[in-house]
């Protein structure tokens, strides 16, 4: 099974993502907020690229979600912190989100056969997922305004390895030159996960816009079983 990682949407190619399950990652915040809406009772997410699409898609009872530069979209609901999805209020009902990154990493990946949302709190879950659709897999990280995202890699790295657990020997799971290098990585900071992400670029700039806690929620591993997967362009619970 080849697992490719790519390090972010800018680089993915329709080549790299046609006949695959493609993993998307947007660790601070996206897939991490998608996870966590799904497993609060959230009965889909739709992930749209731009604020005008997210406006003309959300539909009476529907929960509009988004930010831009870190920050809640003026007239939306919600912005992008997982905890604003951990309420009984969102029970039932459809998340409408846009972010700056992640949806629109969502979107690119729609050229695959499977497109799952991952994230470190449900690496584990998202690597069992796509390891048993056994197809070759693709872990597009969505990075930041086009450039790569140290704490997307990390969690690439991650679900390689929990790729690696899943086959049936070592030989079973290759990855790319750059796969190799995340999962170098993520061996080297897997005992401290919460103060590499708060290193990152993308934690110090969360940190300082007052969201440190997002930045350990999505920090933790293998907290949540649940893994997204997209279905007819809504993000829903994917039962093995």
């Amino acid at each position: 099974m080849q697992v490719d990682v790519i390090a972010s949407v800018n680089e993915a190619r329709a080549i790299d993502l046609t006949h695959r399950t493609v993993i998307v990652i947007d660790v601070l915040r996206a897939t991490s907020t998608i996870v966590t809406a799904l497993s609060h009772g959230a009965s889909g997410v739709i992930p749209v690229e731009t604020v005008s699409q997210a406006k003309q898609t959300v539909q009476t009872g529907d929960v509009l979600g988004g930010e831009r530069y870190s920050k809640k979209i003026t007239g939306f609901d919600t912005g992008n912190s997982p905890f604003e999805y951990m309420v009984n209020d969102y029970n039932g009902k459809r998340i409408v989100l846009t972010t700056s990154n992640g949806t629109r990493a969502i979107q690119k990946a729609m050229k695959a056969d499977h497109v799952l949302a991952g994230a470190m709190i449900n690496a584990a879950a998202c690597a069992n997922a796509a390891y048993k659709l056994r197809k070759d897999i693709a872990l597009l990280c969505a990075g930041t305004q086009d450039t790569f995202a140290f704490e997307d890699g990390l969690c690439a790295g991650l679900i390689l390895a929990e790729l690696y657990r899943c086959g049936e020997n070592v030989q079973e799971i290759v990855t790319n030159d750059y796969g190799s290098m995340m999962y170098s990585a993520y061996r080297f900071h897997e005992n401290n996960m919460v103060q590499a992400l708060m290193s990152s670029s993308g934690g110090k700039r969360l940190s300082k816009l007052g969201y440190a806690k997002d930045v350990d929620y999505c920090a933790q591993v293998n907290v949540n079983p649940l893994v997204p997967i997209l279905e007819n362009n809504i993000m829903k619970p994917f039962n093995l």
